[in-house]
C-alpha cells in the first residue's frame, strides 16, 4: 500500500526563493520576519495556510460539509458529504491538517435509479449520499455512508487513492459512525436525539441480529452526525445539534453499552458570521419549483445563530499527543464549510477551543505541530481550459451524467455538452458544476453556440433555488443571448451578432448577491439583468454552484454546445497584506466607531474620532507564527495584558513580554480581532458602558458590534 505522501523538504522551494530575495535586498543582512509574506507570490485562490506558521479558517472557503477525519501514521485523511452530486465522497489527504490535497472519489456513481439521473420526472436534489464516516482498520480504509432511501453503503480500499470497492449493508443507519473495538467487535451509532447502537458483523455483511438498542435516550441534548471513538479506554460520542441553534455535544462512558453522560463542547462560535438569506417555502422533499413558483425568503436577525455556529465534525490526535478537531459552519449561500480547531481536554472532555476559553475556537491560530515543515497549497484547481483528457477533480455533475452525451475529445480543448430534452435549467441533464467559492468570486467561460439547434439553450448558471442563468437560446431566426431568473420567471433578451460569447457570473457571498454579465470580445463585460439574491435552502441542501449546461425543448432535436477557458477569480484570495506588519495603524471599534487610545493612566480606552492622534497610534510588530506585539507610538511601550485580563488590565508596559503577544485574527475587509496569548480571550469592551478595554471576551457576536472587532487603517 502506498498510502503515505513523501515528506517535503523542510525549507521548500518557496522558502528558498524568499530567502534569496532577502539576501539580495538586504545585502546579506538578516531578513525581518514581516518581510517574508510580502515577498511571496500573491495567492490567487483561498488557502488557509498563512505561510508563517499560522492558519486562518475556514480550511476551504467553498462547501465541504459533514467532515470526518482520521490519522494513519503521519498522514491525515478526510471525507465529506456530496448529496446528489457525482462523483461523490471526496477523499482528501494532508500532512498538517491545514493543507489538503485531493486523492480520490470513493463513489463514482449511484447506480440504478431515475431520481439520481433526473429521468422520468424524478430527482434527488438535497438527498443522495450523506454524512460519511472514514475509518482505518487492519490495513484497510473504510467509508460508511447512507444513500437516503437505499441504506448504508460501505466503501473499502487498501490505498485511499483508490480503487474503492463498494457494497451495501442492507439497512439504513442515519448519520452513523463506526468503531472497531479492541476486542474485534464492530459497533455503529446512529439516529437523532436518541442515540442508538447496533453491532455489525465482522465481515460487514450486515448487522448482528438483536443487537440494536437505545444507547442514550432522548432528552440528553444529543443530536445527529455522530463520531464514535475509544480514547484511553473510554467511549466517546461527539454529535451535532441545531435545536434551537448549532452546537457540538459529547457523551462518554466507561463501557460501550453505557451509561453515558453528556456535555456541550462547542457553542456560539460563529467567528463573526451572520446567518444569510434563507429560502422559506421550499423544503427538502418539496417538488422542484417552476417558474410559476412564488419564492419567499428572508434575512434573519443580525445576531440570530441558527445553524451557523460550529457543529458537526470529529477529532483526531497527533503523534505528539495534541488533539485537533474539524467541524462545519454555515457560511451563507457558499454553504457549509470546514473549520479547524485546537482541542483542549478538561475534566476528561474534549472541548473545542483553548485553555481559558473552552467552547470557542480561534479563527487564526498556530498550525498543528506535526514535526515537519509544510508549505501553503491549494486543494483544488478551479480554472479549466478542458485541454486535459479528464475533467479536473473539483468538477461534479448535477446528478448522474448520461454517458456518451458529453465529451472532451470531440472538439479537443473544449467541453462539449449535447443537448437533451429538459423542462428548464434545473432539469437539464449532464450539467457540470463546481462549488462557488467565497467570500467573493466570479466564473467566466467562453461559449461557442454554433452547434445549437432550434429549441436549444446553453450557458452558465447559478445552480441554486431560485436558479438563474445567462446563455444562448437558439431560435429559428438565430441565436439570442438571454438572462433568466427563476424568481418571478423573468428573462431579458439581447441580440447576439455571433455564435461565440463570453459569459460571467460574479457573486459576493457575504451579501448573498450575484450578477450575470457577458462580453463579445472577452475583455469588456456588460452586466445583464438585475442583481440576483442567492438564499440558502434545504431543497438542494447545498451552496451555490457555478454550472455549465445545455438542454433542448421537449420534442426538439438537440445539438451541442462547446465550452472553453473556464476561469475562476477570487478578489480576496490574497491575504498577504491583511495584517499590517511593520505599519503604524489606528484601530477603530466596530461597536461604536471609537478609536483605541492609551489614556494618561496607561490603560487602553476609547476616544472619539477627531480628538487627536495622541495615544491612538500603534506599530504592529511581527513576532512570527501570526503573533504580533503592538507598540504604543506615543506612549513609549507595548500593549500588555496583566492579571486576569479584566477591564483596565490592558495597559502599556515599558518593555515587551510574553503578555504583550496577541494572535491577529484576520476577519477580512480590513477587520480583525486581537486574541491575547495570556488569557486566550479577545480584547474588547462592553458598548455604552464607558469601561476600559479588557482581554476577557470569549469571541464576537455575528454582527461584530459587541466591542471585540476592530477595523484598522494606516495612521496619519
Amino acid at each position: 500500500m502506498n498510502a503515505h505522501a513523501p515528506p517535503r523538504n523542510a525549507a521548500g522551494a518557496p522558502a528558498r526563493r524568499r530567502w534569496r530575495a532577502c539576501l539580495l535586498l538586504l545585502a546579506l543582512a538578516a531578513c525581518p520576519p514581516g518581510l517574508w509574506p510580502a515577498l511571496a507570490a500573491p495567492a490567487t485562490t483561498w488557502m488557509a495556510d498563512n505561510g508563517n506558521g499560522s492558519f486562518t479558517n475556514p480550511l476551504f472557503y467553498d462547501e465541504f460539509s459533514d467532515p470526518d477525519l482520521i490519522r494513519v501514521g503521519d498522514d491525515f485523511y478526510m471525507v465529506g458529504t456530496t448529496m446528489h452530486a457525482v462523483p461523490g465522497l471526496p477523499v482528501l489527504h494532508s500532512r498538517d491538517l491545514v493543507n489538503w490535497r485531493f486523492l480520490s472519489y470513493a463513489m463514482p456513481g449511484f447506480g440504478p435509479g431515475d431520481a439520481f439521473r433526473l429521468a422520468n420526472g424524478q430527482e434527488s436534489y438535497g438527498q443522495g449520499i450523506w454524512a460519511p464516516c472514514i475509518r482505518y482498520h487492519d490495513g484497510t480504509f473504510y467509508i460508511f455512508s447512507n444513500i437516503n432511501g437505499h441504506g448504508v453503503q460501505v466503501f473499502t480500499a487498501r490505498d485511499p487513492a483508490g480503487p474503492w470497492q463498494h457494497r451495501s449493508l442492507g439497512r439504513s443507519l442515519h448519520d452513523l459512525s463506526v468503531l472497531f473495538d479492541d476486542d474485534g467487535r464492530v459497533y455503529a451509532v446512529y439516529d437523532y436525539q436518541q442515540v442508538r447502537m447496533v453491532e455489525l458483523k465482522p465481515d460487514l455483511s450486515g448487522v448482528v441480529e438483536g443487537s440494536d438498542r437505545v444507547l442514550i435516550p432522548a432528552g440528553q441534548a444529543m443530536g445527529e452526525g455522530h463520531h464514535f471513538y475509544k480514547i484511553d479506554g473510554r467511549y466517546y460520542i461527539i454529535s451535532a445539534n441545531y435545536a434551537p441553534v448549532g452546537r457540538m455535544q459529547a457523551a462518554r462512558a466507561d463501557r460501550v453499552e453505557g451509561p453515558y453522560e453528556t456535555v456541550v463542547i462547542s457553542a456560539g462560535e460563529t467567528m463573526g458570521t451572520q446567518r444569510g438569506w434563507w429560502l422559506d417555502n421550499i423544503g427538502q422533499r418539496d417538488p422542484l419549483p417552476t417558474g410559476a413558483t412564488p419564492f419567499r425568503m428572508h434575512k434573519p436577525g443580525d445576531n440570530a445563530l441558527g445553524a451557523v455556529p460550529l457543529h458537526q465534525g470529529g477529532i483526531v490526535q497527533l503523534a505528539n499527543g495534541q488533539w485537533w478537531g474539524v467541524s462545519m459552519m454555515d457560511l451563507k449561500s457558499v454553504g457549509r464549510t470546514t473549520f479547524l480547531s485546537p482541542v483542549t481536554w478538561h475534566d476528561g472532555w474534549p472541548y473545542f477551543g483553548l485553555p481559558g476559553n473552552l467552547g470557542r475556537s480561534p479563527r487564526t491560530w498556530t498550525k498543528p505541530d506535526v514535526g515537519m515543515a509544510t508549505t501553503p497549497s491549494a486543494t483544488w484547481e478551479r480554472s479549466d481550459d478542458f485541454s486535459a483528457p479528464a475533467l479536473k477533480p473539483l468538477w461534479q455533475w448535477n446528478h448522474e451524467p448520461v454517458p456518451g452525451r458529453w465529451s472532451l475529445s470531440e472538439r479537443p480543448g473544449a467541453l462539449r455538452l449535447h443537448s437533451m430534452p429538459a423542462d428548464g435549467f434545473l432539469w437539464a441533464r449532464n450539467t457540470l458544476t463546481q462549488r462557488a467559492i467565497g467570500p467573493e468570486s466570479s466564473a467566466t467561460v467562453q461559449l461557442d453556440a454554433s452547434g445549437l439547434r432550434p429549441g436549444d439553450t446553453a450557458g452558465l448558471g447559478l445552480l441554486n433555488i431560485p436558479a438563474a442563468w445567462i446563455g444562448v437560446v437558439r431560435e429559428e431566426a438565430g441565436p439570442t443571448l438571454r438572462w433568466y431568473a427563476q424568481e418571478g420567471d423573468r428573462h431579458l433578451d439581447v441580440p447576439l451578432p455571433a455564435a461565440r460569447v463570453h459569459l460571467r457570473a460574479s457573486a459576493d457571498f457575504d451579501d448573498d448577491m450575484a450578477q450575470l454579465a457577458y462580453s463579445l470580445d472577452g475583455e469588456r463585460f456588460i452586466p445583464l439583468g438585475d442583481p440576483l439574491r442567492t438564499p440558502y435552502g434545504l431543497k438542494t441542501f447545498q451552496g451555490v454552484r457555478y454550472a455549465l449546461f445545455a438542454y433542448s425543448a421537449p420534442g426538439a432535436a438537440g445539438g451541442h454546445a462547446d465550452f472553453d477557458d473556464f476561469r475562476v477569480e477570487e478578489p480576496l484570495a490574497d491575504r498577504s497584506r491583511n495584517v499590517p506588519f511593520g505599519q503604524v495603524v489606528q484601530l477603530s471599534n466596530r461597536a461604536d466607531g471609537s478609536l483605541a487610545w492609551i489614556s494618561p493612566l496607561g490603560m487602553l480606552r476609547s476616544t472619539r474620532e477627531g480628538a487627536g492622534d495622541e495615544g491612538t497610534r500603534f506599530r504592529v510588530h511581527d513576532r512570527g507564527q501570526g503573533r504580533v506585539a503592538l507598540e504604543v507610538v506615543d506612549g513609549g511601550g507595548f500593549l500588555t495584558v496583566v492579571g486576569a485580563g479584566l477591564a483596565a488590565d490592558v495597559r502599556v508596559a515599558a518593555h515587551e513580554s510574553a503578555d504583550s503577544l496577541f494572535m491577529w485574527q484576520d476577519m477580512l475587509r480590513g477587520e480583525a480581532m486581537l486574541l491575547s496569548l495570556r488569557t486566550h480571550r479577545y480584547l474588547g469592551f462592553s458598548p455604552d458602558s464607558g469601561e476600559p478595554y479588557a482581554a476577557d471576551r470569549p469571541g464576537t457576536r455575528p454582527d461584530r458590534r459587541d466591542g471585540t472587532v476592530l477595523a484598522w487603517r494606516a495612521a496619519r
